[in-house]
């Protein structure tokens, strides 16, 4: 081995020496640090606010916020393709159930019918000759004048003519029926919202001609969580605030309430029906919802500030009786009103911190500040 690799050697070496003795040392500071900063911890206690938790009667009140949807909506487009030979309303008019909204050109309709229909006479009346021979060659194999050979030749020939009669029946109904889809009926009442195009546009079967939308009554379609939904049950009346309406607070009712909760998030999908007969509120508006939820007698609450999240769970810090403090999981009912319905995880005799949370950790050692109880 020459003296460069040797070097080398010695270099890579005092490198890798010099790079332990700063990690050390970079280790050795950090620690210092934390046992600082811990000591210090250790050595003062935090003033912080405490109380207990309460029982008293819970009237949830549940709060949410959708849209006014028409409680039926529907785009009505014609059943066969045709140019639009005159429109019969104007966006806005109210219509009732059956009324004929538009109709397309039915020139070369009309004169497919006319061909179908005399289809179906020509075939019923081959029917009719058919059947006639085949009575009279019975008549005469009875006799003896004919064959049996003849007579089944007859009674072919007659089910072959029924047969055609059947599919010209058939030709002339589905040409009819597209003679009929020349008309575009709403289905249901309601107001048309909207008409997409004009006299003179070639429709085909899938393009929309009219939005038509039923508001004799209205739907808020909201989520419940899990947490609230032993509140409310099929039947509560909801209080509805719409901003655009000025006519104040309007009235509704918990129609629907899904049986499976939706995923990810377990809400369950719920719909509150809304009378609209007057036709004072319009669809798609924004809405705010407060539904009065089943009361809660003699329930377990504690001050919403005594919350403190962590990994998606609710947790208070309960100080024992050397003033330290440790975090406790919590399993939470009701929230609402800067209140928190505690179903477990805390017992009534444990004092808790309700403020000042971030000014304390797990271990800490604090000052208790009377705060009163959850109410």
């Amino acid at each position: 081995m020459n003296w460069q690799d040797k070097r080398v050697k010695f270099v890579a070496l005092a490198l890798a020496v010099l790079l332990v003795a700063i990690g050390a040392r970079i280790f050795m500071n950090v620690t210092s640090s934390r046992e600082r900063a811990k000591k210090a911890t250790e050595g003062r206690a935090i003033a912080v606010p405490t109380g207990f938790a309460a029982r008293q009667t819970i009237n949830p009140v549940l709060t949410f916020a959708g849209n006014l949807d028409p409680v039926w909506q529907a785009k009505l487009a014609p059943k066969t393709a045709g140019r639009i030979k005159s429109i019969l309303v104007k966006e806005g008019d109210y219509v009732e159930a059956g009324t004929v909204l538009a109709e397309l050109d039915a020139s070369e309709l009309d004169a497919a019918v006319s061909a179908a229909m005399g289809g179906v006479y020509d075939a019923r009346a081959n029917l009719d000759k058919a059947e006639t021979a085949l009575g009279r060659l019975e008549k005469l194999l009875e006799k003896g004048a004919v064959s049996q050979q003849e007579v089944d030749n007859a009674r072919f020939a007659r089910d072959m003519a029924m047969g055609k009669l059947k599919s010209a029946e058939g030709t002339y109904g589905s040409t009819y029926s597209k003679l009929e889809g020349t008309q575009v009926i709403t289905p249901q009442a309601g107001y048309v919202v909207r008409r997409y195009y004009q006299e003179g546009y070639y429709a085909k079967d899938s393009d929309a001609l009219f939005h038509v939308a039923d508001i004799s009554a209205l739907l808020v379609k909201i989520s419940i969580p899990e947490g609230q939904l032993s509140s409310v049950r099929v039947g509560n009346k909801a209080s509805i605030e719409v901003p655009s309406f000025a006519g104040g607070k309007i009235q509704g009712t918990l129609t629907k309430l899904a049986a499976v909760a939706d995923s990810p998030g377990r809400t369950f999908a719920a719909e509150i029906s809304v009378p609209n007969a007057d036709g004072k509120l319009r669809g798609g508006v924004y809405a705010n919802v407060s539904i009065a939820g089943e009361a809660k007698p003699d329930a377990v609450v504690i001050p919403q500030g005594a919350i403190i999240m962590r990994e998606d769970q609710r947790t208070v810090f309960v100080v024992d009786k050397d003033n330290f403090v440790k975090r406790k999981v919590l399993v939470t009912g009701y929230i609402g009103e800067g209140l928190v319905e505690v179903l477990s995880g805390l017992e009534e005799t444990e004092r808790i911190v309700v403020g000042g949370q971030n000014k304390i950790r797990e271990g800490s050692k604090v000052i208790i500040e009377e705060a009163g109880s959850g109410k």
